[in-house]
C-alpha cells in the first residue's frame, strides 16, 4: 500500500492552516505538522521529515524566504516547497523560487488545485504551467545579478541542451518540446534531466530562472540574439493576458 503524502503547513494565520489541513486530510494527505513562523517550519521539517511544505512568505520572526533557504540547503532528501502568497507578482516569491521552491500558489486556490499541486511537486515536477510564473520571472530576473552568479554560466551545456533550455523557459511542456524539436518525448526528458544535473538545479522552475538571469532568454521570451517573429510576439503577448 502506498504511503500517504506527508505535508507541513507553515502560515501565521490560524484560519489558513485550519482550512488547508481540512482540505488535505479530506483528500487522504497527512498534515504532519503546522508552523506559525519560519523558525517553527525549519524545526518541523527536521522533526517530521515531510514530503512537501506549504510555506507562507510573510511570517513573523523568520519569513518564508529564509525558512525555504534553510530547508533547501543542499542536504539530501529535502522536501519540496510550495510558496503560499496573496500577491502573485511578488519579489519575495521570486527569491523563494530562486532558492529552490518548486512553485507557488495563491491562497485563494481551490481544494482541487491545492491537492493536485502537492502531488505534482512530490513526483519531481514543478508548478510551471501558469503564465503567471513566467510573468513573475520576466519581471524580476536580472541579467548579471548576484543570483545569476550562483548558477555560474551555461558553458557546460551542449548546443542542443541550450536549445531545450531556451524553449523550456518559454513554458513548453516535454510533449511540446518533443514536437518542436522532432524528438521522442523520452529524449526530451533526458535532455531536461541533464540540464538540471549540470547546472545543479532542483527542477524546471529554477531552470527557467537561470535562462532569464543568464540572458539566454530575453524578457520578451526570445532566446538571446533571436529577432522577434510573429510567433514569438504572439507568445509574449499571450503571457500578459
Amino acid at each position: 500500500m502506498t504511503e500517504p503524502l506527508r505535508v507541513l503547513v507553515a502560515d501565521d494565520q490560524t484560519l489558513v492552516r485550519t482550512g488547508f489541513r481540512l482540505i488535505l486530510r479530506a483528500d487522504g494527505i497527512d498534515v504532519v505538522a503546522e508552523a506559525t513562523n519560519g523558525t517553527e517550519a525549519v524545526e518541523g521539517v527536521r522533526r517530521t521529515r515531510p514530503d512537501v511544505v506549504l510555506m507562507d512568505v510573510r511570517m513573523p520572526e523568520m519569513d518564508g524566504l529564509e525558512a525555504t533557504r534553510r530547508i533547501l540547503n543542499g542536504a539530501p532528501d529535502t522536501p519540496r516547497v510550495i510558496i503560499l502568497t496573496t500577491f502573485d507578482l511578488d519579489r519575495y516569491v521570486y527569491a523563494a523560487l530562486s532558492a529552490g521552491a518548486s512553485g507557488f500558489l495563491l491562497k485563494d486556490v481551490t481544494p482541487e488545485q491545492l491537492t493536485a499541486a502537492i502531488r505534482t511537486v512530490r513526483t519531481g515536477d514543478a508548478l510551471l504551467a501558469p503564465a503567471i510564473t513566467r510573468r513573475l520571472v520576466q519581471r524580476f530576473a536580472q541579467h548579471g545579478s548576484d543570483t545569476a552568479a550562483l548558477h555560474r554560466d551555461l558553458a557546460s551545456l551542449t548546443p542542443r541542451e541550450l536549445e531545450v533550455l531556451g524553449l523550456l523557459a518559454r513554458g513548453l511542456s516535454n510533449a511540446e518540446l518533443a514536437t518542436r524539436l522532432h524528438l521522442a518525448e523520452a529524449t526530451v526528458k533526458t535532455h531536461v534531466a541533464r540540464i538540471l544535473a549540470k547546472l545543479g538545479l532542483r527542477d524546471r522552475v529554477q531552470a527557467v530562472i537561470v535562462a532569464y538571469e543568464t540572458g539566454l532568454v530575453s524578457a520578451g521570451g526570445r532566446e538571446a540574439g533571436q529577432q522577434p517573429t510573429e510567433q514569438t510576439q504572439t507568445e509574449a503577448e499571450s503571457w500578459d493576458q
